[in-house]
């Protein structure tokens, strides 16, 4: 597990793009965080996050095995993106059905159709194949191109926010739309740049094999989102738009935390895939573990003395927010750490474990939040219990976590099997 040159300078690229990212996505955040209302940007925030969690039915999850082919056997790359074309195609009523679904559960009252309609294409047919082509980049080790698209789509959105911020009218539905022409652009100069060179050839023999997989993928991957992004929506269920509105923002400063900590685990996970297995004891899981956590707590904290002496740094509505950072300190790294767990299970293999174990974190989550928020709604006092919950969540993750990888073979990776 030590790392050589090679492994070193691979990682300080793809942490390059993270930074680069970081820098990016705290502008664009500010911006858009700032120019709505608090409880327009609690509408936006969590429409998107219902976007990204539909995002991964998209072809069924046949985006885990692109990904392993791309890792570990390139040269059939162009056939299994053909596949993944085709299954998306398939896969939209599917998509179209589960938002309709979603937008009468939790938005009808709240937001117009329109604007849900256009943050969900964005999300969905622009973000997500932006997504798939990082993803396959990555597997090819093509670092640096992965990164410089994730930047330049965070560019693009930036300058989208910029606009958006100088123009007359400030509404929601004029941020959905100048939401998608931004990441319409990206998806465009992804397609056109970033796709590795390939032949495309439809090979029908290959899929079925692999669908049982993929669906496996899709259904790992919705669950992971549910539980990462269930906290924004049930806030909005539960405390309205302008305390999900306050409640994403403090979120939003908290993922920021984790993307040195992405880069990491993207590094982890392809070097036991290719490894057959996880190396080092105990001793050397609570050293990764540990460094996980002081680096998202420490995050948080840099955030939180920044604002010390220049209380309106980061903008009028972020800065009603910052009353939260401090009782949520400990969130970073334990949000974090269950994000580490699930990757270590996908590298694994451990493909239904996993979605037992999300579904768990999930109920899990779910039922804690919903008890602190009803509980301690008066004055946000819900805010320090998060620690609480978000605790026990990982302490579920970690338990089971270890016990699987204290039981997985260490096997060969073959192409096909799905995250």
């Amino acid at each position: 597990m030590l790392p050589d040159r090679a492994a070193i300078l691979a990682y300080l690229t793809i942490l390059s793009g993270s930074a680069g990212r970081l820098v990016i996505s705290l502008v664009y955040f500010l911006i858009v965080a700032n120019t709505l209302t608090l409880g327009e940007f609690g509408l936006f925030a969590t429409a998107s996050a219902a976007g990204l969690i539909l995002s991964r039915l998209l072809a069924f999850g046949f985006v885990s095995p692109v990904y392993r082919v791309a890792t570990v056997k390139p040269r059939l790359l162009g056939a299994y993106l053909a596949g993944f074309a085709g299954l998306g195609l398939l896969s939209l009523p599917a998509i179209g059905l589960a938002a309709a679904l979603v937008y009468l559960l939790l938005f009808a009252d709240r937001l117009a159709i329109l604007p849900f309609a256009l943050i969900l294409m964005a999300e969905i047919l622009c973000w997500r194949l932006v997504e798939v082509v990082a993803i396959v980049n990555n597997g090819l080790r093509r670092f640096r191109q992965s990164a410089l698209l994730v930047i330049i789509g965070s560019s693009l959105r930036t300058l989208a926010a910029l606009l958006f911020a100088g123009f007359g009218q400030r509404s929601l539905e004029i941020w959905a739309w100048a939401y998608l022409a931004a990441t319409l652009a990206t998806l465009i100069v992804a397609l056109v740049f970033f796709l590795p060179p390939m032949r495309l050839r439809f090979v029908r023999r290959l899929y079925p094999r692999r669908m049982a997989d993929a669906i496996y993928a899709s259904a790992a991957e919705i669950v992971f989102y549910v539980q990462a992004e269930l906290d924004k929506l049930l806030m909005l269920a539960l405390a309205g738009e302008r305390t999900a509105g306050l409640y994403v923002i403090a979120m939003r400063v908290i993922d920021l935390t984790a993307m040195p900590v992405r880069s990491f685990t993207q590094m982890l996970v392809q070097k036991i895939m290719t490894e057959r297995g996880l190396a080092g004891g105990p001793g050397r899981l609570a050293l990764v573990e540990f460094g996980i956590a002081t680096i998202s707590i420490g995050g948080l904290a840099a955030v939180i003395l920044a604002l010390l002496p220049f209380p309106g740094l980061l903008g009028r509505n972020v800065s009603e927010a910052s009353y939260l950072f401090l009782p949520m300190l400990l969130v970073p790294a334990f949000r974090n750490l269950v994000e580490y767990h699930a990757e270590l299970l996908y590298a694994r293999e451990r493909t239904g474990s996993r979605i037992a174990l999300l579904c768990a974190i999930t109920a899990l989550k779910a039922a804690l939040l919903s008890w602190v928020v009803l509980a301690f709604s008066a004055g946000d006092g819900w805010a320090p219990w998060l620690n609480l919950v978000f605790g026990l969540v990982y302490v579920l993750s970690a338990a089971v976590t270890y016990r699987l990888l204290g039981q997985a073979p260490n096997r060969p990776v073959r192409p096909g099997p799905s995250s």
